[in-house]
């Protein structure tokens, strides 16, 4: 399959920058930040997203969606990266409507995908426990208890877990924490008796939670796919979010590098443009080939996961190591380039920087798509 976007994906793209550009640019994240708004986010832009068709990107056309793939789902995230657009679109539209539309019953189908296409709900899902995304160590109990489970335990960046309707939990029901099997998937309300929520800032002023769950009873039908049997779809949804994550460092990366190209052409230093300098000439059209490497990447890994899902694993870590790395090294190599400047508020650069930083860590660094990668070589 040609890595380039089809005629439908590219105007996907276009309109997804003009909505994006528009009502969303850096100043909005700064206006976010600076108001401390609760929410974190606008919801007359995700209105705006829902009227898009954006919000159903992933929902079937039963459900009310458009039934789209992945590389649909891709093209939004890279210009919600372009412009660091606080939205709930990679938790609901991506990672939610994945686990739904994969995993979810007939009647749970009914039930949530209308709603997330429509924008009227928000859910959001709770894998890591610790610092490190580790999915094998989940450790959260899920305890039977009459015509269901009891779940005990807590997770850590939940991404919009402090606004969420629903939840989507991975818990242990059985085995050790590092087994591979064991693992269930629970929907669940975040308002049920046991739920306790704490939103926490990031430095990337984006928001996650810190969730704890005590005894929190659900019963059969809030399973999502099979009980103990849940790590396959598991992976398989955190693969869409990782290739979307890498999709949304790829717009970090590549509008961080046409900034400081910018920069470069219009900052004068001993009476010359320093973009005139051979070292920093050198060090952009380094940085301009790595992220036309990332860009093919990305593409690539959201393609396998749309053509071949259950073997697109290996193409979802080169892209999420590489965008990690090559997303640093554009915001360094921006900061650096800017000067002292680069390091102040006053230049939106800075922003990059810690955006990238934490989609970075978000679903599994480099070091761990590395070791990934080197797992599948050996096997």
């Amino acid at each position: 399959m040609a890595l380039v976007l089809t005629e439908e994906q590219t105007m996907l793209r276009d309109s997804a920058r003009g909505l994006i550009g528009d009502k969303a640019p850096i100043a909005h994240l700064r206006k976010l930040r600076d108001e401390r708004d609760a929410t974190g986010f606008s919801r007359e832009l995700w209105k705006s997203f829902t009227e898009m068709g954006f919000a159903g990107l992933l929902v079937p056309e039963e459900f009310g969606g458009s039934g789209l793939g992945c590389v649909e789902a891709g093209v939004v995230m890279e210009e919600i990266g372009r412009n660091l657009t606080p939205s709930p679109f990679l938790s609901t539209a991506v990672l939610a409507a994945s686990a739904l539309a994969r995993g979810g019953s007939d009647a749970q189908k009914k039930a949530y995908l209308p709603k997330i296409a429509d924008g009227s709900l928000i859910a959001a899902l709770a894998v890591d426990e610790g610092a490190k995304h580790r999915p094998t160590k989940i450790a959260l109990q899920a305890t039977r208890a009459g015509n269901g489970f009891k779940l005990k335990g807590a997770k850590a960046l939940v991404v919009d877990g402090h606004v969420a309707d629903l939840l989507i939990v991975a818990a242990r029901s059985a085995g050790n924490p590092g087994d591979v099997d064991g693992l269930t998937l629970f929907l669940v309300d975040p308002k049920a008796k046991g739920v306790s929520i704490e939103r926490t800032v990031m430095v990337d002023a984006h928001n996650a939670a810190r969730i704890s769950l005590d005894n929190v009873e659900v019963d059969t039908d809030h399973v999502l796919g099979e009980v103990d049997r849940g790590g396959a779809l598991l992976e398989g949804v955190l693969n869409v979010g990782r290739a979307a994550v890498a999709a949304e460092m790829l717009g970090v990366a590549d509008e961080a590098f046409g900034r400081t190209v910018a920069y470069l052409k219009e900052r004068k230093q001993f009476g010359k443009l320093i973009g005139e300098f051979q070292a920093l000439q050198h060090r952009a059209a380094h940085l301009y080939t790595e992220i036309e490497i990332v860009r093919a990447a990305v593409l690539k890994a959201l393609q396998a996961i749309d053509t071949d899902p259950e073997n697109a694993g290996f193409a979802v870590s080169v892209a999420k190591a590489k965008a990690g790395t090559v997303a640093t090294l554009a915001v360094q190599e921006g900061v650096q380039m800017h000067g002292g400047m680069g390091m102040t508020d006053q230049f939106d650069v800075g922003l990059f920087m810690k955006r990238a930083r934490v989609l970075q860590e978000l679903f599994g660094d480099a070091n761990y798509h590395a070791e990934a990668l080197a797992a599948w070589k050996k096997y």
